[in-house]
């Protein structure tokens, strides 16, 4: 499979996002255009889920990226987001089945190829893999297997650098919320990409 130039960026929220994230988000989205944004808080109260998604999905489609939401397959639907990404052992028929073809299935496999396969085989429209699986998984992934691969998980510059011949994707999240300009932030860390 041939690889792009340059994989293109995946953003993943913080675990707790404030009214104020939507501008935060945005200014991230222009400053380094990205292909997906993944609403991953850590509450279940659906409530919570459905207003931060309302707030993003007006930041996300202006800039016509999609927005997944992880696990939450129903309210996926509920709220006519783009689709899910499930974590590790998510079923990815039932996501399939409840939300149809057109619908964005990401699947998270750890750093198990079988995982990683078995979920692609169901149906899945990409594979992430945590970026401390190493080179020879994504390279072995890139070479035999079609499907998208997502690189995420600590990413540093160092990593971005080494994964970014055998990467599609590279999920970025806790590596920028936490510094005072998330924005610049993503900038260093992609630095190495030129």
């Amino acid at each position: 499979m041939s690889q792009p130039e340059q994989p293109q960026l995946y953003i993943v929220t913080p675990e707790a996002v404030d009214h104020a994230f939507a501008d935060t988000l945005a200014a991230v989205l222009d400053t380094h255009p990205a292909a997906c944004v993944r609403l991953d808080l850590a509450t279940r109260d659906e409530d919570r889920i459905a207003r931060a998604a309302d707030a993003l999905r007006e930041v996300t489609h202006a800039r016509d990226v999609a927005l997944v939401v992880t696990d939450r397959v129903a309210l996926a639907e509920r709220l006519g987001l783009d689709g899910v990404h499930l974590s590790v052992g998510g079923s990815v028929r039932d996501a399939r089945k409840a939300l149809g073809t057109d619908a964005i299935v990401g699947a998270h496999a750890g750093s198990s190829r079988h995982d990683g396969m078995t979920a692609g085989e169901a149906g899945a429209d990409y594979i992430a893999f945590d970026a401390s699986a190493g080179h020879d998984l994504f390279a072995w992934w890139t070479e035999m297997i079609e499907l998208p691969i997502v690189a995420e998980g600590a990413l540093t510059q160092a990593a971005v650098r080494t994964l970014a011949p055998v990467t599609d994707f590279f999920a970025i999240g806790d590596e920028i919320w936490s510094a005072e300009n998330p924005a610049k932030a993503l900038n260093t860390l992609l630095s190495s990409l030129g």
